[in-house]
């Protein structure tokens, strides 16, 4: 009798493992932590690497090792978010994302060694632990993983997704960044060149006098659009034209050059990374910083 009920116990738990297998099976993700990302590398190969440790070279490129461990956690949560936005999305069969600053910066093992020294072994520590302690986590909005900007420094304020890159995200507009101010390094910055270099990189007809009219700014203190010699630029055109480090500028003309100062780094959508380690260095955990800079969001691991 015994026996008969031992049989049917484990009968019942192998069918009931069974079911539990079979819905797992049903529901498990595409990605695993020891799944891949193809990238296309700066030297134009494609390589196909565990997304956990490809992390570690983005986080290596984008933040300074320096920065609090809560930042770094954020950075990584964002990164990976990106990354899986971009491995959901990609429209190219050859490969998910580029390591350069068209989608996120990456570097390699050799080029952390260079980078960071005698201080090689600390920072990377550091930088797995940020993402191990974060693996497999990534932002949601309404069940969706999401497209996760960040960039360096704002002029106190982030963009609007919609301002700069002209796409409505409802989890990317507009917040207060007020750790980064006049007390980073280069948060102001004054960029000279001959007026003749100016005109040229700008094209426009005539650089006896340069005039500068109609500065339309955003409610963050960007620019959208001006006049420059009645040619009409964006703001995110000039910056780019003239490599400048954001769209919050001002243009000085003098005699035969021209001086603008910036404020910020970036594009200024998402998160900003100095406003991070501001956050953290105040006790704000890495999922209090992403929640701020991304609106109403989910912190989950991916199953």
């Amino acid at each position: 009798m015994k026996n008969k009920i031992l049989i049917g116990v484990v009968v019942i738990l192998s069918c009931i493992l069974g079911v539990v297998m079979k819905q797992k099976e049903e529901h498990h993700s595409f990605f695993e932590p020891e799944n891949t990302i193809k990238v296309k590398t700066k030297e134009d190969t494609i390589e196909e690497l565990k997304i956990e440790e490809y992390l570690v070279g983005v986080l290596a490129a984008e933040m300074p090792a320096s920065f609090h461990e809560e930042a770094l956690k954020a950075q990584a949560v964002a990164a990976r978010s990106y990354a899986m936005y971009k491995i959901l999305h990609s429209q190219n069969e050859e490969y998910n994302i580029l390591t350069d600053i068209t989608n996120q910066s990456y570097i390699t093992d050799e080029e952390m060694q260079e980078k960071w020294n005698n201080q090689y072994t600390f920072y990377l520590n550091k930088i797995k632990k940020a993402v191990k302690d974060t693996e497999n986590e990534v932002m949601y909005y309404n069940n969706e993983i999401i497209e996760a900007f960040y960039f360096a420094m704002s002029n106190g304020t982030t963009e609007d997704a919609k301002s700069v890159f002209q796409e409505t995200l409802p989890y990317i507009k507009s917040v207060s960044s007020s750790w980064d101010n006049e007390t980073l390094n280069n948060f102001t910055v004054d960029t000279t060149m001959p007026k003749e270099e100016f005109c040229t990189k700008l094209n426009l007809e005539s650089c006896t006098t340069i005039e500068i009219d109609n500065i339309n700014r955003s409610t963050t203190n960007h620019i959208n659009k001006l006049l420059i010699n009645n040619k009409e630029f964006t703001g995110v055109e000039v910056r780019k034209i003239l490599n400048l480090r954001s769209t919050d500028f001002t243009i000085d003309i003098e005699l035969e050059t021209v001086t603008i100062t910036t404020k910020g780094y970036g594009h200024g959508v998402g998160m900003s990374q100095y406003g991070a380690n501001g956050m953290a260095k105040e006790g704000y955990t890495y999922q209090e910083i992403l929640k701020h800079y991304y609106n109403d969001i989910t912190i989950n691991k991916m199953v």
